[in-house]
């Protein structure tokens, strides 16, 4: 068999294999037809709002004109980012966004795995499935309610903690609203209440998922409930730990608008410790109504978060690979 004979052997080959390949694929893409139609809306929702918005990365170095378009605009780079970077509350802000999330990450963490401990001991089930709504609930308050709840509590002529619980201590009422060093302590607190609900149903679920020999065999050994904690539901669960921490971390440059805003109820007294870069730059759109600047300011969010959670996963790779995200 000649050169260009055995070319021509190979071709027919090749677009055998496609054809059968096209084949196998059609047949297995039927075989699933409906879990694909499933997915559609989630498919069309996750596009439209996640991956459309991105074309507006242009308009963080451009200089929007209403006028001329959204997008027409004349280039500036990177001008609009000098707005986070060279105003004077850039430290403030950018100190108080790290801070409060590296607090939020931990405490949030502490306090849903200890939830989740205390509730897969509950033996009841209806008592169980009762306790998950409860601790779920305050994730699915709206913020704007969360902020009316904090203010019923610290209100100073009406709130329950100058009314009931300072009075009962012999302490005199406070102005929690134009009291700045009181926050730092308030907010994770608020956080831990909101938050914790949702990561502890994560981490109930985890646990569920142990298998009980484990757990029956450390019994027989005489191992107490702490060390059963400590050496099997914790280690057994910790990529589920490291998953829900590497995606937190991804967003330490992001904060809880809500919290940040509207349970401090937009207190100018407050600034000092509950301005963080999204309330920062919505008030900045507020009174400036630069859209550039915002943009720019999201641009810097998504980037340093990136950059957080690829170094993250990397040292958790390093570390143990399991552990790791991808």
């Amino acid at each position: 068999m000649n050169t260009a004979e055995a070319l021509k052997q190979r071709r027919k080959e090749s677009r055998t294999d496609s054809k059968a390949g096209l084949a196998s694929m059609l047949k297995a893409c039927s075989k699933y037809q409906v879990l694909y139609l499933m997915m559609v809306p989630g498919l069309i929702y996750f596009i439209i709002n996640n991956y459309l918005p991105m074309f507006g990365i242009v308009i963080a170095f451009k200089e929007v004109n209403f006028a001329k378009g959204l997008f027409a605009g004349e280039w500036v780079g990177f001008k609009n980012f000098e707005y986070l970077f060279l105003t004077e509350d850039a430290w403030i802000i950018t100190r108080n966004t790290i801070l409060y999330n590296s607090a939020f990450i931990v405490l949030n963490l502490v306090a849903a795995l200890a939830t989740a401990i205390i509730l897969n001991e509950v033996k009841n089930k209806v008592l169980k499935r009762s306790y998950q709504s409860f601790v779920l609930l305050p994730h699915l308050i709206s913020s704007v309610m969360i902020g009316y709840l904090v203010y019923a509590f610290l209100n100073m002529e009406t709130g329950f903690v100058n009314k009931t619980i300072l009075p009962w201590l012999g302490l005199e009422g406070i102005s929690w609203y134009s009291e700045p060093k009181y926050w730092p302590y308030i907010l994770p607190l608020v956080s831990i209440w909101k938050q914790a609900g949702y990561l502890c149903v994560v981490y109930l679920a985890s646990i569920i998922g142990i298998d009980k020999e484990y757990y029956e065999a450390a019994t027989i050994d005489g191992a107490t409930k702490w060390q059963q904690i400590r050496s099997i539901t914790i280690p057994l669960i910790t990529p589920v730990i490291m998953i829900m921490t590497l995606l937190q971390i991804g967003r330490i440059f992001y904060s809880d608008f809500g919290l940040f805003y509207q349970v401090p109820l937009n207190s100018g007294a407050l600034l000092d410790t509950t301005n963080v870069i999204d309330t920062y730059v919505f008030r900045a759109l507020i009174n400036l109504g630069d859209v550039a600047m915002s943009s720019a300011a999201g641009v810097y969010q998504s980037l340093v978060g990136f950059v957080l959670v690829i170094t993250a996963n990397f040292i958790t790779r390093k570390i143990n690979k399991d552990n790791a995200l991808f």
